[in-house]
């Protein structure tokens, strides 16, 4: 079914292409907010990916690869998202403000709280890698091909990541058991 919703929208079918967007929709923008941790640039990053996903839609060779086309489609727009924002932040020597509110159901707001702070501190490259393999659900290799990148370079860019999150969340508990949370 989906594939013919895929083939569909290929031929230029906006009602298949808006059946397709619909049935993803929520992961689409789960994915794009767990990247780029503002409610305001994932919906914009979500309609930019969306647009090169119409206009690009009839070069895609195997419909069967939709979803993971449009993983790989959206986590480029959502790193270059980042990266302009990273760059706008240093012109005008600001943090972002973040929506405290985002849901993430399974957490505490504390839990939450201390993930997004040690989320913020990873760059938007290894938000990436994470999302794809913890909220995503894809391997190693996945990625890669995703990406466009060697699985080693996923592998090592995934340890860092592990890494870089662990010393950010133990950062971040010894400043409340000193003080309070660092931000």
């Amino acid at each position: 079914m989906d594939r013919d919703l895929v083939e569909a929208a290929q031929r230029g079918d906006q009602a298949a292409f808006v059946d397709l967007v619909r049935s993803r929709g929520d992961r689409l923008y789960a994915i794009a907010y767990r990247i780029l941790r503002d409610v305001d640039r994932a919906e914009d990053a979500l309609q930019d990916a969306l647009v090169i996903a119409w206009r690009d839609l009839p070069d895609l060779r195997d419909p069967d690869r939709f979803d993971a086309w449009a993983h790989r489609l959206l986590t480029n727009v959502c790193i270059a998202e980042a990266g302009r924002e990273r760059r706008r932040i240093a012109n005008l020597h600001v943090l972002p403000f973040d929506d405290p509110a985002a849901p993430d159901d399974l957490l505490t707001l504390a839990d939450r709280d201390q993930l997004d702070r040690g989320f913020r501190r990873l760059s938007a490259d290894e938000r990436a890698i994470l999302v794809l393999r913890h909220y995503v659900g894809y391997e190693p290799s996945e990625i890669a091909d995703l990406l466009g990148l060697p699985a080693g370079t996923i592998r090592s860019r995934l340890h860092h990541a592990h890494r870089a999150m662990r010393a950010a969340l133990d950062a971040d508990a010894r400043a409340v058991a000193v003080g309070g949370p660092s931000r």
